[in-house]
């Protein structure tokens, strides 16, 4: 676990390296704010990140609020627990912003490798006859078709969408097959400034409790101590116990929480 006095600079460089791995389609400033578009897909993506603190909130939502309506979208920040965005979070409370999607931020160093590890990379998944995981650079269409399957919002245009923030920064793509050669597990990693970012971990619901996400996690970790990353990080959701246990089981800890606040919906006159 990170030590007390290191754990506040680890979490600045932590958000900057989160919106570097998981890049917005577009994006804007409005006085010490970045704001995020990407035609609604992915909270992440399309939510404003309060880089410093703005000389005046009032005046930076309202930027913020006629810029996401521009782009039809609801105005979404997102907020990681630290003293900082306090005073933002009780603005936010008097124009009745929800929170939700509380999510947990984890990090662990990677296990040095003793043997290289190849850019494609297949290994059989222990416990798993005839299941074995390979790694490319870019998703295949089996891997987004998963991934998106499990754990997207959406349909096939916003799949596409989905597509593109993927392919914003280079990334590895991890993918569990069965016997037959269906994709039943995925997860990306990507390496920014020396860090190296879990995403996409998803399993087939006809493949889970059998170690699919371990294996495809052992393959990750391996592959970001063969890049020799100085550290690793990725996010769970707060209410996904199990995804916790199997990321405290291959090391990683707590080191920060952010959640999202949204706007609440306008309802013109004489609306249903």
């Amino acid at each position: 676990m990170l030590k007390p006095e290191t754990a506040q600079s680890s979490l600045d460089v932590l958000e900057s390296l989160m919106d570097a791995a998981w890049p917005a389609l577009e994006s804007s400033t409005a006085d010490g704010w970045k704001l995020r578009s990407a035609g609604g897909v992915t909270q992440r993506a399309n939510s404003i990140w309060p880089v410093s603190e703005g000389s005046g909130s009032a005046a930076s939502l309202r930027a913020a609020e006629d810029w996401y309506a521009a782009r039809r979208q609801p105005v979404i920040f997102q907020l990681t627990h630290k003293p900082e965005n306090a005073a933002l979070e009780s603005f936010l409370d008097t124009r009745g912003y929800s929170r939700q999607s509380e999510t947990i931020i984890m990090a662990a160093t990677p296990v040095p490798t003793a043997t290289p590890v190849p850019a494609v990379a297949v290994s059989q998944v222990p416990g798993s006859a005839g299941v074995r995981v390979d790694v490319a650079d870019a998703p295949s269409q089996e891997w987004l078709d998963l991934w998106w399957a499990v754990d997207g919002r959406g349909g096939a245009a916003e799949k596409q969408l989905a597509g593109r923030i993927l392919a914003g920064v280079p990334s590895l793509y991890a993918a569990a097959r069965n016997d037959t050669g269906e994709v039943v597990g995925t997860g990306r990693l990507t390496i920014v400034d020396g860090w190296a970012g879990v995403y996409g971990m998803a399993t087939h619901p006809d493949f889970r409790r059998r170690g699919v996400a371990g294996a495809v996690l052992s393959e990750l970790l391996r592959q970001a101590s063969a890049a020799n990353a100085e550290r690793l990080w990725l996010m769970t959701t707060a209410a996904n116990t199990g995804a916790q246990a199997l990321y405290a089981a291959a090391g990683f800890t707590e080191v920060g929480r952010y959640h999202y606040r949204q706007a609440p919906l306008r309802r013109s006159l004489g609306a249903c």
